[in-house]
């Protein structure tokens, strides 16, 4: 499934605060969701794996790090669990990082929303503004995405322009951290 997808991450000082806004616009709850998501080498893009109690994809994406709301393309392949997948992955490709989060989902209409809590990097807030059908444009997912932005008061500052992986990976090679 190719999908066409408007994103941003913001580090946030209080995530229940942020779902409470949320809240307020009566979204739908999917639910608490425990993800580990392994990221293999690859020749361009980025490759994961995610491995959830909820969501379970193999999942291919091309997106450039900038702060702010950024679009990609997402190539997506729902799967159901099993150990074998990431292993033949890893033996093949090489495990590249592993992200471990506990993930709150929530949905209004096409734009989903992700508070969550990384391990080893804290608290953030994810808003995904999502075209699997063809039936925005990308300014149309860029402007959800602004104004989900102004409804949680996320600051030019505050936005995170990496992603979970790149941030484990540039956390792991700090000194302070060896």
């Amino acid at each position: 499934m190719h999908i066409l997808n408007v994103e941003f991450k913001s580090r946030v000082d209080d995530l229940q605060s942020c779902e409470m806004r949320l809240k307020a616009l009566n979204p739908v709850f999917i639910g608490v969701d425990h993800q580990v998501d392994t990221y293999f080498h690859v020749s361009h893009g980025r490759l994961k794996l995610r491995e959830g109690n909820i969501e379970h994809a193999l999942i291919h994406y091309d997106r450039k790090d900038s702060a702010g709301a950024k679009s990609s393309r997402v190539l997506l392949y729902k799967c159901q669990p099993d150990p074998a997948l990431r292993q033949i992955l890893a033996l093949h490709l090489g495990v590249k990082v592993v992200v471990d989060k506990v993930r709150r989902i929530y949905f209004v209409d096409n734009v989903k929303f992700h508070f969550d809590r990384v391990e080893g990097l804290g608290e953030f807030l994810e808003v995904e503004a999502i075209d699997n059908q063809g039936s925005f444009s990308r300014e149309q997912l860029m402007q959800q995405c602004a104004y989900y932005a102004g409804i949680f008061d996320i600051q030019p500052a505050d936005y995170i322009k990496q992603s979970y992986s790149d941030m484990m990976l540039e956390r792991s090679s700090s000194p302070d951290m060896k």
